[in-house]
């Protein structure tokens, strides 16, 4: 019984950490897609909205996790955007439709 403790505690340590591994990557890539599209990243934060087990293109179980950002085009709106991770890939990067001022 204690052995079974000690491991479900190591596995929730590890999850802990590779978690935030993943908020950091999530965090950069709303970031990289912020600079890309000229328009500014707000909080310097993004938040988790989903956690789910799914497998990849190559068949393998991986956690699947969608994180959202807020961006603004013009300063005045914020708007959303999204990053989803498997594994500690970044799957995709999604904006909000927004103004392009040049």
């Amino acid at each position: 019984m204690e052995y079974l403790l000690l491991f479900f505690l190591a596995a929730l340590i590890w999850f802990w950490f590779y978690s935030l591994g993943t908020i950091e990557l999530a965090k950069a890539a709303g970031k990289r897609a912020c600079v890309d599209a000229d328009v500014q990243f707000l909080d310097d934060t993004v938040a988790s909205v989903s956690l789910r087990l799914r497998r990849h293109s190559s068949g393998r179980l991986a956690l699947h996790r969608t994180y959202k950002f807020e961006f603004s085009d013009t300063g005045d709106r914020r708007l959303e955007g999204e990053v989803i991770l498997i594994g500690s890939k970044v799957e995709s990067v999604t904006m909000d439709p927004y103004r392009l001022l040049h």
